[in-house]
């Protein structure tokens, strides 16, 4: 009688350690596929720029085969890294890179002073003009773009490095977010940095801003992305090589009567290590950032 009472129990836990045992083994599947989706294009396409025969890239294509490179060869990247010709995708690079730093470095400045204001400042009204910074960000980008195309053109800025960055540099996103992290903060930290005879401004760059890595990162990628993807605005206001980003000259391989996959694929790769790069070195504030978000709710 013992026995069966014992067994019952046992029965019991091991139906739900088989239970919990098939449930991980779903989830682990689920996890898998879903990271095969999202992984398997950049295979492709990292294989693809090593392959040297856009023909047998289109042949790959819709199989297995298409994930694989029997004899890899860098000359993809040779051709297209020159810094000048018809393939200077090395030249729209560095001008890539050269929006990219100005546009995040300017604007982590900018947009994390306008916050730090909008959070403890003097100034009068800072309710009322939060409110209008939070109201500009609803507004599409593209209502705005054609009006935005005439006045730098009519100030003389087509087709420079400037007219790509300096638009972009204040973004009432990225205002909101450096408010919001900063007006977290205890407001006792200002009080004594104005008690130990620091100007405001010196309490902002020495207090304030060493203490916001986190949305200093998260700025910077959010930034970066935006700024690295841009596509409309450069094709509006660029009409030579000279300032025009990776992202524009990419798509004229499109645009030819044969399409060179094998030069497209490996400028496409190019196009990405940067980006990655920021991503992976703020990556650990990044994530800090979103988790604190999150559980602060």
């Amino acid at each position: 009688m013992s026995d069966i009472a014992l067994s019952i129990p046992r029965a019991r836990a091991a139906q739900s350690f088989s239970a919990t045992r098939v449930l991980r083994l779903i989830q682990v599947t689920c996890i898998f596929i879903i990271a095969l989706v999202i992984v398997s294009p950049l295979l492709l396409l990292v294989v693809a720029s090593l392959k040297d025969d856009r023909f047998q890239i289109l042949a790959d294509m819709g199989s297995f085969r298409a994930f694989w490179v029997s004899i890899p060869t860098l000359s993809n990247y040779a051709e297209v890294g020159h810094l000048s010709g018809e393939l200077a995708f090395g030249r729209y690079l560095i001008n890539s890179l050269i929006i990219l730093i100005t546009t995040v470095c300017s604007g982590l400045i900018v947009n994390s002073m306008a916050g730090f204001v909008l959070a403890w400042g003097s100034l009068r009204g800072r309710a009322v003009i939060l409110s209008i910074v939070i109201a500009l960000y609803v507004i599409p980008q593209e209502s705005i773009i054609m009006p935005l195309v005439i006045m730098v053109s009519r100030a003389g800025m087509a087709d420079t490095f400037a007219v790509q960055i300096v638009p972009w540099v204040a973004s009432p996103l990225y205002i909101f977010l450096f408010y919001q992290f900063f007006s977290q903060l205890p407001k006792e930290l200002l009080e004594a940095a104005e008690i130990d005879g620091a100007s405001f401004f010196r309490a902002y760059r020495s207090i304030f801003l060493p203490l916001s890595l986190p949305a200093l990162a998260t700025v910077s990628i959010l930034m970066g992305i935006e700024t690295w993807n841009q596509y409309l605005w450069p094709i509006l206001v660029t009409q030579t090589d000279y300032a025009r980003p990776i992202a524009v000259a990419i798509a004229t391989f499109f645009g030819q009567d044969s399409i060179y996959w094998d030069r497209a694929m490996a400028a496409s790769v190019l196009m990405m290590i940067p980006i990655l790069g920021l991503y992976l070195a703020f990556q650990r504030w990044f994530v800090s950032s979103f988790i604190g978000s999150a559980v602060k709710g």
